[in-house]
């Protein structure tokens, strides 16, 4: 089982954002959050993925952008094996 916490980069006042630290709180997934808006050098590792919205996730495979429920409830399962 991995449960190494996950990297969620946000920013303030983003609602997918908050749905998607919700969800996980809910899943009983830790992480931590890296503020885009003040961290220059995550704000451009987040645009080498080709991502240009928050929230983006990575430490579970494949980063990902956005409010993402079907990625939430793999790594769920995935996490309980």
């Amino acid at each position: 089982m991995n449960d190494e916490p996950l990297t969620v980069y946000s920013k303030p006042g983003c609602v997918q954002c908050k749905a998607t630290l919700r969800a996980l709180d809910n899943a009983g997934i830790r992480y931590r959050v890296v503020d885009l808006t003040g961290d220059p050098v995550a704000l451009e590792h987040v645009k080498g993925f080709g991502f240009a919205q928050a929230p983006v996730v990575e430490g579970a495979g494949d980063p990902w952008s956005g409010f993402r429920p079907d990625r939430i409830d793999e790594l769920v399962k995935s996490r309980a094996v």
